[in-house]
């Protein structure tokens, strides 16, 4: 049975038959010695952007808002679905929201093959997140294709600050003594050199990353096997 850091209050328009938590939760296959990982940095991570426990673990995010997409909106992939949008305005390279579901390894047993939520967290380790039937609203950004001529926003690889079990997101106390977690989380894409992405996102606008081509060709394959 997967632990977790614990179920807060749901967002709005969130759907019934998927758990919302606030924190990862990991599989039982993601021992202490891969834990510990999680929490060491080295030379080639250590510059990952920081995000305080206050920014990360704090949920539901009022950064952003998750909206139903119309089954009759012909023009969306995601019709019938949802979509996250910012509530607030997003400055180019902005932290929006971490990823978080169910933190699980490449072994098959612990794999959900069928999962379209399913991000890498660290291919060395073998770990990834899968947020299919647990997570948070990162959950609901859709990719670009379909929808705008471009991305607005990525996946980053970051430490998050963690707290100990008596604290809470919004705790004033010192944090001299918390210990660091890598994440995946979403971020505002960088103005660019020319500077078309200045504005960053504004309020009321959709969140859209790449999924990459590897996802595309996966989805692809499985949608043939299906219909075979």
């Amino acid at each position: 049975m997967p632990t977790s850091n614990g179920v807060q209050q749901q967002p709005r328009n969130w759907p019934d038959g998927i758990s919302f938590i606030s924190d990862q939760a990991y599989s039982p296959a993601v021992d202490a010695t891969l834990l510990q990982k999680l929490h060491t940095p080295t030379a080639s991570t250590a510059s990952w952007p920081k995000i305080s426990s206050k920014d990360g673990l704090s949920s539901p995010c009022k950064r952003v808002t998750i909206t139903s997409i119309a089954a009759d909106a012909t023009s969306h992939p995601a019709r019938g679905q949802h979509g996250l949008f910012a509530a607030t305005h997003l400055p180019p390279d902005s932290f929006i929201v971490l990823y978080v579901g169910l933190v699980h390894t490449g072994a098959e047993a612990d794999t959900n093959a069928a999962s379209d939520y399913d991000l890498s967290l660290d291919r060395d380790l073998g770990l990834a997140v899968d947020a299919a039937d647990l997570g948070n609203e990162a959950r609901f950004v859709n990719d670009y294709r379909g929808i705008a001529d471009a991305p607005n926003a990525e996946f980053r690889d970051c430490w998050v600050q963690m707290l100990p079990p008596s604290e809470t997101p919004s705790s004033s106390s010192s944090s001299s003594s918390r210990r660091w977690e890598r994440r995946m989380g979403v971020f505002v894409l960088g103005k660019g050199k020319a500077g078309k992405r200045v504005r960053g996102i504004s309020p009321g606008q959709e969140i859209l990353v790449n999924y990459g081509r590897t996802f595309w060709r996966e989805r692809n394959k499985a949608e043939e096997e299906g219909d075979a």
